[in-house]
């Protein structure tokens, strides 16, 4: 997998709020070292939230022997296009609304012999707006889609309660039914009782 050229993206959006400290924006350069992977994403996830827009996790490349990761690619969460922005193949369809907008943004770290992670590319320029809210949504349709996010969460809740509320009432009901069976029959038993003991009396006296 070349991660200079861009290929093989994976699809994980990162948002992570690590503090929102102030002063100057310290900016990406190749050759700037990090003591670990971790380090360099945080750094990276930091200087997006700070300027403007979310990290997307991009590629990354293991070794052959034991699996390590070696080298990772970070980036605009705008990069690429939806399959629906591709061109007219394939039968029409409505387009959706896409975050994707084709944004070059992107950071690669590598890891050298010596253990620390060095940035190889640098790539800074977006091409669209960065957009810095105190409230921590780097866009506005990242705000859209929270909030969309949130409504579709609140009214999956109210079907529940709805459905918890449903099934209380029945249980109720049936409860009630059972109450009122019950108390019949011992009514009934109790009627029954009187009767036996009534007889037995009138038998006793006639001895």
């Amino acid at each position: 997998m070349d991660l200079e050229k861009g290929d093989g993206l994976i699809d994980s959006p990162l948002e992570v709020d690590i503090g929102s400290s102030g002063g100057p924006i310290i900016e990406p350069y190749v050759g700037m070292e990090f003591d670990s992977e971790d380090d360099a994403r945080k750094f990276y996830v930091e200087y997006a939230r700070r300027l403007g827009f979310v990290v997307r996790i991009m590629q990354r490349r293991r070794s052959g022997i034991d699996g390590r990761t070696l080298a990772r690619r970070l980036g605009c969460n705008k990069q690429g296009f939806s399959p629906n922005q591709k061109g007219p193949i394939g039968p029409e369809k409505k387009p959706r609304p896409s975050a994707r907008e084709g944004c070059n943004a992107t950071i690669l770290v590598k890891m050298e012999k010596s253990g620390k992670w060095v940035v190889t590319r640098f790539v800074k320029d977006h091409n669209h707006p960065l957009v810095v809210t105190a409230n921590g949504f780097s866009t506005a349709g990242d705000k859209d889609k929270k909030i969309q996010e949130l409504t579709m969460e609140l009214e999956h809740q109210e079907r529940l309660c709805s459905t918890y509320r449903e099934k209380l009432l029945s249980f109720m009901k049936n409860v009630e039914e059972q109450t009122e069976e019950l108390s019949a029959k011992i009514q009934l038993i109790v009627e029954n009782v009187r009767k036996v003991e009534s007889e037995t009396q009138k038998h006793s006296k006639r001895r």
